[in-house]
């Protein structure tokens, strides 16, 4: 996959389609969003993680120092327009010259490299180009099996895995997801996680998902792969899914809580 060319590609498209929208539109899928919000996130997010990596930060108290250096939010769509080109070009500046092994800071715990940059904005640049797609009431363009495929390995290897050092972790059910017609498989426990946070004292308990190695499953989720990428995260997708209900609800409380 040429990720270069993926994050260039969905975000001139991001950027395209939402120059012609309605400032105030709601974003759907993101719903405390409008479209000019949605365009400022993705603005954000390059120069953040353009910063993150020319900057050679790899701990979190550096992060003050990149946060300090972002401009201010332009007041319209047509001002962070050229913003966000200036944003992605640095952003892919960046990746072309950096090996995936450097080290960098992310917020993964795991993967503390300039490759889990490359892959999340892969993935974050294409769902939110269908963001913008959605807030303009355009149909979804195209999305290639390949980044369809990496969007769900992405899903449960990462975006649906966070678990607090301090919290405790139950497994549920395990679910089968299948990618009709190209035969490609995905084993997933879900479960949730609880605890009390030490510094707040807030009470958590919250949907869990990671790749289980083994465990037959008791439900499962099949559709074509990029209808499953858009189904896991949460921007549509036609999938059908069967199994018990135990599994069904542990499932449903995985997609209720969204990926933003």
């Amino acid at each position: 996959m040429d990720r270069l060319a993926v994050i260039d590609d969905e975000a001139r498209r991001f950027a395209e389609v939402l120059a012609d929208a309605d400032p105030r539109a709601r974003v759907p899928t993101c719903p405390d969003w409008n479209a000019a919000d949605l365009l400022w996130h993705l603005t954000e997010v390059h120069l953040f993680w353009a910063g993150i990596l020319a900057g050679r930060i790899r701990d979190e108290e550096a992060l003050a120092t990149i946060e300090s250096a972002k401009p201010d939010r332009p007041k319209t769509i047509a001002e962070t327009l050229p913003l966000r080109e200036q944003a992605t070009r640095q952003l892919l500046e960046q990746l072309s010259e950096l090996d995936d092994a450097e080290p960098r800071w992310s917020w993964w715990p795991p993967d503390q490299t300039v490759g889990f940059t490359r892959r999340m904005q892969t993935y974050e640049a294409t769902m939110h180009r269908v963001d913008a797609e959605l807030t303009a009431g355009r149909p979804i363009s195209p999305i290639s099996d390949e980044v369809a495929a990496g969007a769900i390995d992405h899903c449960v290897d990462v975006m649906w895995g966070w678990l607090e050092p301090w919290a405790s972790y139950e497994p549920q059910a395990v679910i089968e997801f299948v990618a009709d017609g190209s035969g490609q498989r995905w084993l997933v426990e879900v479960g949730h996680w609880s605890g009390t946070e030490p510094e707040s004292g807030k009470v958590w308990d919250f949907p869990r998902a990671v790749r289980a190695s083994d465990g037959e499953p008791t439900a499962k989720v099949t559709a074509p792969v990029v209808d499953l990428a858009l189904w896991a995260w949460t921007r549509g997708g036609s999938v059908d899914i069967s199994g018990d209900e135990p599994a069904r609800a542990a499932l449903d409380a995985l997609m209720e809580s969204g990926i933003q």
